[in-house]
């Protein structure tokens, strides 16, 4: 029989985190402008920090990846993952909302805001198509969510990105407009690209948080690992993201900052999926009788998207300066902010709609 898990008030929770949590969208704001600043400022910056790639990422993002993700991995606890595994409830609407539902979302507001705009409209549903694998682990941390139940939902999502991405790209790209009489759009990608994505931003910090706590625990104890090495690497999670977000606008702020008027199209529907996606999950799970860290599961890996796939996947296909590659540098310019206020919006609905304490 589960134990009952008191859940702290939002504010003492805000009150226990770093300033560097704490104020955590100031950096973000901060980061963002700063690479936009750099990207618009400093001559050949762009071409210099994309001249080594790892796939079709920049080597720089890359590594802000792995530094990002690392220590959220070192953080689960792996001895757990059969209670999330038995959670039918959350494993099947998961994979609902990921794969079906989401897809079909973002295809459908893309058609309702951008019908004149066929690169950008591209764009946005291959963004709909990459579902999430890595900054997804920074939000439902933040937000107390189940750490171990988004490593799981994570590492299934990447398994079926393997699987489904090329298949459902096909389906919204070319079979599904040809039946509703819209025109039509080729997605040229390999299994391997993907697969290649997948391995090295999911296979490698996991595999790194695995051995962390495998061999920290082996050989200093669980109350050494988890109150003396993990307060020491959890910060780097968030340099690693903020690092990321600069880089990441860095290449792209010229782009970004010469077609501001694109850009707030692109970024309407965007507003709209984000905010569709995290609270309609965020329901379902409530409605279905999850507990609130796994409800906040949910509702995180449905809402992040895989932005460093997607934009991938436009730059090879479309290439760099095509409108496709656009719509997926602007996932992220809007991904970031929003989900860091949803981190908000998840403390305050825990003290609104959850007791003090409940059965996990």
């Amino acid at each position: 029989m589960a134990s009952p898990t008191v859940l702290a008030d939002d504010t003492e929770v805000m009150r226990g985190l770093s300033r560097l949590d704490r104020f955590l969208p100031v950096w973000i704001g901060l980061a963002m402008a700063l690479g936009l600043l750099l990207g618009r400022t400093v001559p050949g910056l762009d071409d210099a920090l994309d001249t080594v790639k790892i796939g079709q990422v920049s080597l720089p993002i890359a590594l802000g990846l792995l530094l990002m993700m690392y220590p959220v991995l070192a953080k689960v606890r792996y001895d757990r993952l059969d209670t999330v595994t038995g959670d039918r409830r959350l494993l099947v609407s998961s994979l609902v909302i990921n794969w079906v539902v989401g897809p079909a979302v973002m295809f459908a507001l893309a058609w309702t805001f951008l019908p004149d705009l066929p690169e950008y409209r591209t764009g946005l549903i291959i963004v709909g198509l990459a579902r999430c694998i890595a900054m997804v682990l920074i939000w439902n941390d933040l937000a107390c969510g189940d750490r171990e139940a988004a490593a799981v939902l994570v590492a299934i999502n990447s398994v079926f990105q393997v699987i489904a991405f090329a298949a459902l790209g096909w389906f919204y790209l070319e079979i599904l407009p040809g039946w509703l009489g819209l025109p039509e759009t080729s997605l040229d990608i390999s299994m391997w690209d993907i697969a290649e994505s997948v391995l090295v931003f999911l296979g490698i910090p996991l595999l790194l948080g695995f051995l962390s706590r495998k061999l920290g625990e082996r050989g200093k104890g669980r109350d050494w690992y988890e109150s003396r090495f993990l307060p020491r690497i959890g910060p780097i999670a968030l340099y690693g993201l903020l690092f990321t977000i600069v880089i990441l606008f860095a290449l792209q702020g010229d782009t970004i900052t010469s077609q501001p008027g694109d850009v707030a199209r692109i970024a309407l529907p965007l507003l709209v999926y984000f905010a569709l996606m995290w609270a309609g999950s965020f329901a379902l799970g409530k409605g279905i009788g999850l507990p609130y860290d796994r409800t906040t599961t949910l509702a995180f890996t449905a809402a992040g998207n895989n932005f460093e796939l997607a934009i991938a996947v436009a730059i090879g296909v479309f290439g760099v300066t095509s409108g496709q590659a656009l719509a997926g540098v602007v996932g992220p310019l809007i991904e970031v902010p929003v989900l860091v206020a949803l981190v908000y919006v998840s403390l305050w609905a825990r003290r609104r709609f959850y007791p003090a304490k409940e059965t996990v």
